[in-house]
């Protein structure tokens, strides 16, 4: 969408104007010094694209909290340590800002979604982006913030939801696997209780059965910890496997690990793919799919400062990325 057909955006602004996001919300919300330069730049700015202010999202921190609280659901805490929940609340942050809200990070253990409520009936939260979000916890939503909650995962009625297309990239990275001669394929999965990672699971099913291929399959939790132990696991099991899809990259990396620590060569004897494209990834060589983390978190914490009528389910695309590990 170009901005001819879009509403002009504070960034819009700054860009037009040559200055910092930063300066250009301290000039329109005449608040904190200026140099007499950049507010005329910025108000020229503004007037050429005309920029309307959000409302909604000032009156968001005026009338209804001072935080956005980020709840992340998992088994155990650790959770909060993936470099996946650290972008995602590093961007939510960026997103806010501007605006003064602050933001929080609050683990939600999954055998007790009810957590949410406590967190949730904070007067102190003006808005709630759910990550790694389940049914238990939609249904939780309480009705003051509907309309002010965004999910990363899956939604509801009530509940916008921005997510990957993991399935898409899992069936690129099989048939990438299949194209290159692989026919033995193990997939190293992530949680079932997470949506994402049962879509993978699912695509990958799907593209063996086409090409009438068996399914080797052993349970993964996203760690490089539970890679290191499923490839062995997957070796003991299936000696003859000649690739392993990894639903994570961090999962792959364990992988890889395992495999070269038992003399098994790279992509020589197993090729091994990854999912997320994480900045290590291209240092190992490691073929993933991609995964662009910031992007999803900028749309759905926007979607809860705007408080605007968005589509139900907005899904990004995942790509394959090609290097030597496959």
């Amino acid at each position: 969408m170009t901005m001819a057909h879009r509403p002009a955006t504070l960034e819009d602004v700054a860009r037009v104007a040559g200055v910092s996001r930063s300066t250009a919300s301290r000039v329109l919300a005449d608040s904190g010094f200026t140099s007499p330069i950049a507010r005329e730049r910025v108000r020229t700015a503004a007037d050429r694209l005309g920029y309307v202010p959000n409302a909604a999202a000032r009156a968001l921190v005026r009338g209804a909290g001072v935080r956005l609280l980020v709840a992340v659901a998992g088994a155990t805490p650790g959770v909060l340590d993936d470099s996946y929940i650290h972008q995602v609340v590093s961007t939510t942050a960026q997103v806010c800002a501007p605006y003064g809200l602050g933001v929080t990070v609050e683990w939600v253990p999954l055998d007790e979604p009810g957590q949410l409520t406590r967190l949730a009936d904070d007067r102190g939260v003006a808005g709630l982006l759910l990550v790694n979000t389940t049914e238990a916890l939609l249904d939780l939503v309480p009705r003051r913030l509907r309309g002010r909650t965004a999910s990363i995962g899956i939604g509801s009625a009530a509940v916008p939801s921005v997510d990957i297309d993991n399935g898409g990239g899992t069936a690129a990275i099989v048939r990438h696997l299949y194209t290159a001669g692989r026919r033995r394929i193990a997939m190293v999965t992530g949680p079932a209780w997470l949506t994402c990672a049962s879509r993978s699971t699912e695509a990958y099913r799907g593209v063996l059965r086409e090409a009438g291929l068996p399914v080797r399959e052993v349970a993964g939790d996203f760690t490089a910890a539970r890679g290191r132990a499923a490839a062995q696991e997957v070796l003991h099991r299936w000696p003859d496997t000649d690739a392993i899809v990894g639903s994570s990259d961090a999962t792959a990396l364990g992988v890889i690990d395992q495999l070269r620590t038992d003399g098994v060569r790279v992509p020589a004897d197993v090729a091994v793919t990854g999912f997320d494209d994480i900045p290590l990834a291209s240092v190992t060589a490691l073929t993933t799919a991609s995964h662009p983390v910031r992007r999803i978190a900028k749309a759905a914490a926007s979607m809860v400062l705007e408080q605007r009528s968005a589509p139900p389910v907005t899904v990004f695309p995942s790509s394959l990325v090609l290097r030597e590990s496959a």
